[in-house]
């Protein structure tokens, strides 16, 4: 089994340190981590340092640091755009897409979005996603955290901007002729994703997204928890990072 990884504000910079708050009480009482075992600290934006267990406190793990790498940020980037959901299939896509690879969800109120973020509900929802998104982050042993980027209700006309910027656009849609199997991708840049709300898109909304390009994955219609995830593992075959 490898190593878990534990996320830091801050690599350190000497020989040891000490792992303390949430991620030393959870690597000393939950996974109840001994002395002369390995674990990985990240700080999210690349960087890690594999280290060794010398102690263990009440809530904190010293640790002796090892070889430290810097993985480069991820080109092209990943960003996918996900329709709010109701309940937790938002969480179950944001999970299971960190895990895939996903650079950044931006979270997008579209028009058949049974859910609404407004207001101080829309700021914890989408602390809610990045709280998932931190915690797939470390079961994947991911160096690089994906953003959870916009507002927390980003609107339709924000979305068409972002997609307008963007290297390569694309919205899943379940009348789509061409298949994401075999468009064109791009070698750098921002390759963007639309998936739709439990609804699907509307049509005035397919209408705004005129720097997109229509497709679909397959003749299944799949369930918005489950769609960017398959698009994500499509789009890392295709690009070499799997």
């Amino acid at each position: 089994m490898s190593a878990p990884l534990f996320l830091v504000d801050s690599l350190p910079a000497g020989p040891s340190f000490t792992l303390d708050g949430p991620e030393g009480h959870h690597a000393a009482t939950v996974q109840r981590l001994r002395a002369g075992e390995e674990l990985i600290l990240a700080d999210g934006r690349g960087g890690t340092a594999r280290a060794e267990v010398t102690a263990v406190g009440r809530g904190s793990v010293d640790l002796a640091i090892g070889e430290r790498t810097t993985e480069p940020a991820a080109d092209p980037r990943l960003v996918v755009v996900q329709g709010i959901a109701k309940g937790d299939r938002g969480e179950l896509a944001v999970q299971a897409m960190t895990e895939t690879g996903v650079d950044e969800i931006v979270p997008w109120a579209a028009s058949r979005s049974v859910a609404q973020w407004r207001g101080d509900r829309g700021h914890k929802a989408r602390d809610k996603w990045a709280a998932t998104a931190r915690e797939a982050a470390k079961q994947a042993r991911r160096s690089w955290l994906p953003l959870i980027g916009g507002d927390p209700d980003c609107s339709t006309k924000q979305v068409a901007a972002r997609l307008a910027g963007a290297e390569a656009a694309f919205v899943l849609h379940e009348e789509a002729t061409e298949r994401l199997t075999t468009v064109p991708l791009p070698s750098h840049g921002e390759i963007v994703l639309v998936v739709g709300p439990e609804g699907g898109i509307g049509d005035a909304e397919l209408s705004a997204f005129t720097d997109a390009t229509p497709v679909k994955l397959g003749d299944a219609v799949l369930r918005t928890s489950t769609a960017g995830v398959a698009a994500l593992s499509v789009l890392s075959v295709r690009l070499g990072r799997w």
